[in-house]
């Protein structure tokens, strides 16, 4: 089972740039995406149903803002969205399809990059987030969370460590979180647990040469339950196309 995750930062941007005349030739069977920043009747063009793949979105209220998707093989049993907070629900955050015992979320946490007050809603978001994390690893249900999670967990996981550590993204409240979710409460960094290698990114500034000298940080993530990291095969970051500001993130599983 290959799956597949990409803040598309715009996906008609990302349809332009290419990526639906790359993504057949990835074999996905799920494709996760992020910041799709549409409303469903804007996509009305068939690129945005690919074929082969049952496609659901679920966009923000506010137009050409945030929004996720999701596109699966096989038809989901369940299509859930959102968390009953108001920054994940008026914000198309929180997308999960349900396949017999397994279920794969499309997550755009938000950044905090752009003030104090964004930095708080964020820190909101993930207080929430990780009681409805606990939530789902004790109702024994496999699952893989892909997206955007906007924290970069150790210092391999981003290029310039010693100058972010004040920025938002590498605060030591926003990684202590994460050590909490892998350590505490148990989920798996699927892409670290099979692919060790220093300079993994899957974000570049677009200022300077950031994405042509690999300056970036690595913000696009699966995190599994216990039960579906041991059947974690291989991990990819894709760079030979730019489709985004991001990269899209590949892993397969022995599903």
């Amino acid at each position: 089972m290959r799956v597949v995750t990409l803040n598309c930062n715009g996906i008609r941007a990302a349809a332009r740039k290419g990526f639906f005349e790359w993504l057949p030739t990835q074999q996905a069977d799920v494709v996760c995406l992020q910041e799709t920043k549409a409303q469903i009747d804007q996509l009305g063009d068939p690129i945005f149903s690919p074929e082969g793949f049952h496609c659901h979105y679920f966009d923000a209220e506010k137009k050409g803002y945030s929004g996720t998707a999701l596109y699966s093989r096989e038809k989901p049993d369940k299509v859930h969205t959102g968390l009953g907070l108001d920054i994940a629900d008026t914000e198309g955050r929180y997308i999960q399809a349900d396949f017999g015992k397994l279920s794969v979320i499309s997550l755009y946490l938000p950044s905090g990059s752009s003030g104090d007050e964004r930095q708080v809603r964020k820190m909101r978001f993930m207080d929430h987030f990780m009681q409805h994390l606990r939530k789902l690893a004790g109702d024994g249900r496999e699952y893989i969370v892909c997206g955007d999670w906007n924290i970069c967990h150790k210092e391999i996981d981003i290029k310039n460590w010693k100058g972010n550590q004040k920025n938002s993204g590498f605060l030591p409240e926003e990684r202590a979180w994460l050590d909490e979710l892998f350590d505490d409460v148990g989920y798996v960094d699927a892409f670290r647990l099979v692919n060790q290698e220093a300079d993994q990114y899957s974000w570049w500034s677009n200022r300077g040469q950031a994405r042509a000298n690999n300056v970036g940080w690595r913000l696009d993530y699966h995190v599994v339950s216990p039960q579906t990291a041991s059947k974690t095969t291989a991990a990819s970051i894709y760079r030979d196309e730019s489709f985004s500001d991001h990269a899209p993130v590949i892993i397969d599983y022995a599903l």
